[in-house]
């Protein structure tokens, strides 16, 4: 059953913008939103970067790791043990979203997007320098 053991915190910039809840709520669709939501709630709090050692994560080395955010919101549900069965909703849904483990129990989330709309290896390169950018500043202003 699902257990939050660990805190998510959400990189926001020197001038207090939080690029990673806009993106969330304004890039997503409503089924990519709920299963973003789904996935940071019940499989990234719970397990934290133990989440790669799970189809929904992968690490990216120099601190960083991807939630891998591949089903739809039943799917989730059902797959962290929240939900007795999936619905037949099958939202085509391809999202990476980039953390970085703080300690035991704080993940920091540092951005996402949309693979789905954009599987080049070119944008994912881009995508995890810009989540590497954020890690580098979010340190040398709380360290």
């Amino acid at each position: 059953m699902w257990e939050r053991r660990f805190t998510l915190e959400y990189y926001r910039t020197e001038n207090g913008h939080d690029p990673v809840r806009r993106w969330i709520d304004r890039d997503l669709s409503a089924s990519q939103r709920r299963a973003v939501m789904a996935a940071l709630r019940y499989l990234l709090a719970t397990e934290g970067v133990g989440i790669c050692a799970s189809e929904y994560g992968r690490h990216l080395g120099r601190g960083l790791f991807e939630l891998r955010v591949r089903h739809d919101e039943q799917t989730i549900l059902k797959k962290a043990g929240l939900a007795d069965r999936a619905e037949a909703t099958r939202a085509n849904v391809l999202l990476r979203v980039f953390c970085h483990a703080m300690g035991d129990r704080i993940v920091l989330v540092l951005g996402g997007y949309d693979k789905g709309s954009d599987p080049s290896p070119r944008r994912q390169a881009r995508e995890i320098a810009l989540a590497r950018r954020r890690l580098e500043d979010h340190r040398r202003r709380h360290h």
